[in-house]
């Protein structure tokens, strides 16, 4: 028969009369329930093993977080102070430009009053060479009647010769003598006013050729003053092209959503040092420029393990 479990639990200490087949299937139950405990042990240790072994994993990774988060920190605030003295330094840098812009501007109206000097005296001189052309022209004239003049006194004079040959012959030639030697008279008076006009013309002729040569001393003067600022004008340009690609250099990297890039990251050429093991000084041996009397030198890397400078 099978077991009363119901009278086992009412009276557990009378005996029940069990086959032998019960027994068997009981006994096979309940090894195999040990087996499944023994089994669920062994798996229950494994489990702790592994969560002993997670738990000191993630105690390691905590750390490690840890240290990162203040390393993070160290480099946001050395970040920080770049940037800060970045800021400051393209300010000061600026402020030089600035001023530079401002003497270039200054230069440059310089230059525009002295083309516009140049202009002006190119017109003068325009001018001084037309009036000079109109006074050769008229030198010309005045030599041209001068010569015709001559030429008539050289004929009255042949006349007079011829009268004064004639005079014996015939009395009534001397009116014709005092005739002509009216007309030599006059002549002669408008000989000696074109000679007058003559040296007159030359005169003005002389002081216009004086002011040419002025005007053409004061044109280089001009010119030279003129190439002197360009030249100026230029190294001031180059200087503040210098100036920016420096800023530019100076420009600290920029931090994107995963941290900093691998290739923007300086490293050590002698030991591969990385991060905040390397530091930015200044190097007083490089100057930048002055701002006032103050000089500005420029930015060299030092690593602190192994103390190399780059």
């Amino acid at each position: 028969m099978s077991i009363d479990w119901q009278k086992a639990e009412e009276k557990p200490e009378k005996k029940q009369s069990v086959e032998g087949r019960f027994l068997l299937d009981l006994r096979a139950k309940v090894n195999d329930l040990e087996k499944q405990l023994s089994e669920t042990k062994s798996e229950l240790s494994q489990v702790q093993e592994k969560l002993k072994t997670t738990t000191l994993n993630l105690e390691n990774t905590v750390s490690e977080l840890n240290s990162t988060k203040t390393t993070l920190e160290s480099t946001k605030n050395e970040l920080e102070q770049a940037k800060a003295e970045v800021e400051k330094t393209k300010a000061e840098y600026q402020a030089i430009v600035d001023s530079k812009e401002q003497k270039i501007n200054e230069m440059n109206s310089e230059v525009a009053q002295l083309k516009t000097d140049l202009d002006n005296s190119n017109s003068k001189i325009s001018e001084l060479e037309s009036k000079l052309s109109t006074k050769e022209e008229e030198i010309s004239k005045s030599q041209e009647m001068i010569s015709s003049l001559n030429n008539e006194l050289e004929s009255a004079k042949s006349r007079i010769s011829e009268l004064e040959t004639a005079l014996s012959e015939s009395q009534g030639i001397a009116s014709q003598v005092q005739s002509l030697t009216s007309e030599i008279q006059e002549l002669n008076g408008k000989i000696n006013q074109l000679q007058d006009e003559n040296n007159r013309l030359n005169s003005q002729l002389n002081e216009l050729n004086d002011q040419l040569l002025q005007k053409d001393s004061k044109i280089e003067e001009l010119t030279k003053n003129i190439e002197e600022k360009e030249k100026l004008i230029e190294a001031q340009s180059k200087h503040i092209e210098e100036i920016e690609t420096e800023l530019n250099e100076l420009k600290p990297p920029e931090i994107g959503a995963g941290g900093f890039a691998s290739e923007e990251r300086i490293t050590c050429p002698m030991c591969g040092a990385v991060g905040h093991d390397i530091k930015q000084i200044e190097d007083k041996t490089k100057v930048l420029s002055y701002v006032g009397h103050i000089p500005l030198y420029a930015k060299k890397n030092v690593c602190k393990r192994c103390g190399y400078e780059f």
